[in-house]
């Protein structure tokens, strides 16, 4: 059994070495996406604060397709290219949005996001889903949750690959 707990009033860094550290520990020896996917899942809810939603969309002939998260009922389907979790499956790039109410195309699956990191996933040089964060305070993400979200898809991507 895991017990993970959020450390009071700790930084950025501090959370998010904790995040990968217990990511490492859960997916060590496991190769199934979706298993993954679920315990990195839990444990970003867990461990970060001011979110409202923490998961993954799979890449799935050509589309992402919803997969482990947590948080409330979200969009099944996106298109590459469209929103922010289609921009970022589509270009290969991060995507850091203060106020996704200014980012065109934004799909709102809940009202009260509002502000989005989506990182890609990449194996073997593919796109193979992505990891999505959603908070309802602006500007709740930086550089310093980029970095820690895309050590933590590398993670992923390894344990994926491997």
């Amino acid at each position: 059994m895991f017990d993970f707990k959020p450390q009071a009033d700790a930084d950025k860094a501090t959370i998010w070495g904790d995040v990968l550290g217990a990511a490492d520990g859960v997916t060590s020896g496991e190769r199934d996406a979706i298993a993954n996917m679920a315990n990195i899942s839990a444990l970003l809810w867990e461990l970060l604060p001011d979110l409202n939603w923490a998961g993954f969309y799979r890449m799935v002939d050509g589309e992402l397709v919803l997969g482990p998260f947590q948080g409330r009922a979200a969009c099944i389907r996106i298109a590459l290219g469209r929103g922010v979790c289609g921009t970022a499956a589509a270009t290969g790039e991060t995507q850091v949005v203060e106020d996704v109410h200014a980012f065109p195309g934004h799909i709102a699956c809940d009202a009260a996001s509002a502000s989005e990191l989506v990182v890609p996933v990449v194996v073997d040089g593919h796109v193979i889903g992505v990891l999505d964060l959603d908070s309802p305070s602006v500007g709740r993400f930086d550089a310093e949750d980029a970095a820690g979200a895309e050590r933590l898809c590398a993670l992923l991507a390894e344990r994926l690959a491997a």
